[in-house]
């Protein structure tokens, strides 16, 4: 693999990329360097046309005569079969619908359901925060449940006969260590247990196949790659061999069979209707097919290759800049890594306000990692190089010692 070491190497990279015109899709600030599209994705150019015709006319105009006239009522499964493609799944097997942590909820009740007579959950410790949560709840709510954290090295050891879901981040949020998902999913299989997979850090910036790797449930957020905008709905997949079977316990008004009779007793609809709870947020569902959009033209093979350059360059270049300088947190091998580098350092968070007042824009996570994250859809490899030259000068200079750079902000 030849890396752009050079500004001219990345300028004349740039200039050779088959996916450069994707850039133009998002409004993008003048002047920053944006390496946060795993925490926040870029605003694409029609989200604000898209989201004000809405409000203007069907909104406004259509009012309520819209769920019908404007198909507001197949949103979610519109755009849900978007977000299939991305994932490597059938367009009935997904939908957009309330939260991650709430479509977790979902998600998990309704695997185990599906094996009644088991009562173990595993999962890893430093798992994303919310999944941690959102299991503990459960688990406050079925005191018989019991989850067994274990190490990511042990986890396949840690199966047994009495294991109902393995749940994991895909991708992991501080780290951007990818999990090998068929090989997990299998493993889970041989034991009689279901899987379900976290892919709000793998959704849209690698290749995922759900469907491959016969994964049985997974869930992710629209607000990162995805680029449906901040609080953007979130959606849950599950696979068609288990839609007869299976039941969520959020039996809200929209996930009934035939929500307009109005009748009193729950019927849950037929296949991935049923997750969906309360009224589909139209607003927040327009943004999001927006974002979605601008994947029109790629394909995840040629997104992953350029994302993993991307990283690459930026590894090399750091090493070369500031050798020894920080630590690095997430995989060596580009096979084992999502579409972000985690570095380390003491001071990682004075370090990242720096590079942010630069308009170099990352974050930081607890206790020490500094994140970049890497969307091929509208980073250049330019970019990549400039943001390693103000960290190297950041740090030859110590400019990140000054005052303001250590006070917390409440969004790190």
């Amino acid at each position: 693999m030849s890396l752009p070491l050079s500004r001219e190497a990345c300028v004349a990279k740039d200039a050779a990329d088959p996916l450069a015109f994707a850039r133009s899709r998002f409004d993008l600030p003048e002047g920053v360097i944006y390496l946060d599209g795993n925490s926040l994705g870029a605003l694409p150019r029609a989200t604000a046309q898209r989201v004000a015709e809405l409000v203007q006319n069907a909104w406004g105009q259509g009012l309520i005569r819209s769920w019908n006239s404007a198909n507001w009522i197949t949103a979610p499964q519109r755009v849900g079969a978007m977000i299939a493609q991305l994932i490597g799944a059938d367009a009935d097997e997904v939908i957009v619908a309330d939260s991650t942590s709430i479509n977790l909820f979902k998600g998990i009740s309704a695997a185990l359901a599906l094996r009644p007579d088991r009562r173990v959950i595993v999962t890893e410790p430093g798992n994303f925060p919310t999944d941690l949560y959102m299991l503990q709840g459960l688990k406050s709510l079925r005191p018989d449940l019991d989850i067994r954290i274990v190490a990511r090295d042990q986890i396949e050891a840690a199966l047994d006969e009495a294991v109902a879901v393995l749940c994991l981040t895909h991708v992991h949020y501080k780290s951007g260590e990818m999990f090998d998902m068929a090989r997990l999913a299998a493993a889970a299989h041989a034991k009689g247990a279901l899987v379900l997979f976290d892919l709000s850090h793998s959704a849209g910036a690698v290749e995922v196949d759900l469907n491959g790797a016969e994964v049985d449930f997974a869930i992710g957020c629209g607000y990162k790659y995805l680029n449906g905008g901040p609080g953007a709905p979130a959606f849950i997949f599950a696979a068609r061999r288990h839609h007869a079977q299976m039941r969520q316990p959020l039996s809200g008004w929209m996930g009934h069979a035939r929500p307009f009779d109005f009748v009193d007793d729950y019927a849950p609809a037929t296949g991935m209707a049923q997750f969906l709870s309360g009224t589909p947020a139209i607003l927040g569902l327009a943004a999001l097919e927006a974002g979605l959009a601008t994947f029109d033209g790629q394909t995840l093979k040629a997104l992953r290759e350029k994302s993993v350059l991307l990283s690459e360059t930026f590894i090399a270049l750091v090493e070369t800049k500031l050798p020894g300088v920080f630590g690095m947190a997430s995989p060596r091998n580009p096979a084992h890594r999502g579409s972000q580098v985690s570095l380390t350092h003491p001071h990682g968070y004075e370090i990242m306000a720096n590079l942010i007042a630069q308009g170099v824009i990352g974050d930081f996570r607890a206790p020490d990692h500094l994140r970049f994250g890497f969307t091929p859809l509208y980073l250049r490899f330019q970019d990549v190089y400039d943001a390693t030259e103000h960290l190297s000068a950041i740090m030859q200079a110590e400019s990140w010692r000054a005052p303001q750079f250590a006070t917390r902000a409440a969004v790190t």
